[in-house]
């Protein structure tokens, strides 16, 4: 297929069709994870879950690739498959506008995906989702905070126990110690320190455990972002997951 023909290049025939067969789960595509499934959909990767129960908002504009004046109102999952098939319409979606929770995880789980990125920017359905993915040996990549955050060169990738100097690392180290959880799961995080926003809103300053957890109809603390850093989390969440199924096929014909 031409569109691939510079992944093929890139990777060689065998490896583009490793990628071309892999199954990824994309849970939240809002800043990290629309510049994620835009990569992997680009680079090839033939089966996409989406998962996210939210709908497109004007303040998503900023730093959301799904996030257009058309699009406007619409669930996510429905332009994530718009947009998707629009790159490659041999590509198979299955989508999931759900709420992550102990009561719809197993969904996720159930569809065997070669690997799961974790995109969500709230701390309960975060951990529950982690949590299980340990439990049940799922290969996940987790991005941690990208808010607040300007420079590109302080972004790490290294497992959940190795992380520092972010406040939602820490709260999630917190969550998965509670369940005897203390490594295991790969992160893209900052090491930059974020300072302090000041909020005309009067929404909060920052992230703290009690604001970021919360359930469906409840507002987020806002938090200034930029899309030069949301990106590249999401294009090294991409970027990790296809080596992990270029380097997983490779050993599986071993």
């Amino acid at each position: 297929m031409e569109r691939y023909l510079r992944t093929e290049l890139l990777f060689g025939k065998e490896k583009l069709e490793k990628i071309k067969n892999s199954t990824v789960a994309i849970c939240g595509v809002g800043a990290v994870g629309s510049f994620a499934l835009e990569s992997l959909v680009r680079t090839g990767v033939g089966n996409i879950i989406v998962v996210d129960f939210d709908v497109v908002g004007e303040s998503n504009i900023n730093r959301q690739i799904l996030a257009l004046s058309s699009t406007l109102g619409m669930q996510k999952t429905d332009v994530a498959e718009q947009r998707i098939k629009d790159i490659n319409p041999d590509c198979n979606v299955t989508k999931l506008p759900i709420f992550i929770d102990h009561t719809t995880v197993q969904q996720i789980l159930d569809l065997k995906p070669d690997v799961i990125i974790d995109a969500i920017d709230s701390l309960t359905p975060k951990c529950t989702l982690l949590a299980q993915c340990v439990f049940q040996k799922q290969y996940v990549i987790s991005s941690m905070g990208a808010a607040r955050r300007t420079d590109p060169t302080k972004i790490k990738v290294g497992d959940i126990s190795k992380t520092k100097n972010c406040p939602l690392a820490r709260f999630v180290r917190k969550r998965l110690r509670r369940q005897e959880i203390y490594k295991g799961v790969k992160c893209i995080y900052s090491t930059e320190d974020a300072p302090k926003q000041s909020d005309q809103r009067g929404e909060g300053t920052g992230l703290s455990e009690e604001t970021e957890e919360f359930h469906r109809g409840r507002g987020r603390v806002q938090m200034g972002s930029f899309s030069c850093i949301t990106g590249i989390f999401g294009l090294i969440a991409a970027k990790e997951a296809i080596f992990h199924v270029i380097d997983c096929k490779d050993k599986d014909k071993d």
